[in-house]
């Protein structure tokens, strides 16, 4: 194998196990309360770490809740969507 086929090979395994977010935005609707609950179900988040999210998504707009593979994410972040929460994938 040349070094230019290895290149391509590390940079197509870069690109597979490429991390993604869960980026969780504020609205007008949703209680704390309501917040911290579902991160803890649907993101594995202690009361401590779901509660400063939520403090962040309150008073910066948005706050990454959750990193990791995008297989691992998508159910999680279909959990907060059926909460009513507003996220997305990135």
């Amino acid at each position: 194998m040349s070094t230019k086929e290895k290149a391509s090979e590390l940079l197509l395994e870069e690109a597979v196990n490429t991390q993604n977010e869960i980026v969780l935005y504020n609205d007008d609707v949703n209680t704390f309360d309501h917040v911290i609950e579902t991160l803890i179900y649907a993101c594995d988040h202690s009361m401590e770490q779901a509660e400063q999210c939520s403090i962040i998504v309150h008073y910066k707009g948005q706050c990454t809740v959750k990193t990791g593979l995008y297989d691992d994410l998508k159910p999680r972040c279909s959990m907060l969507l059926e909460a009513g929460l507003s996220a997305e994938i990135i």
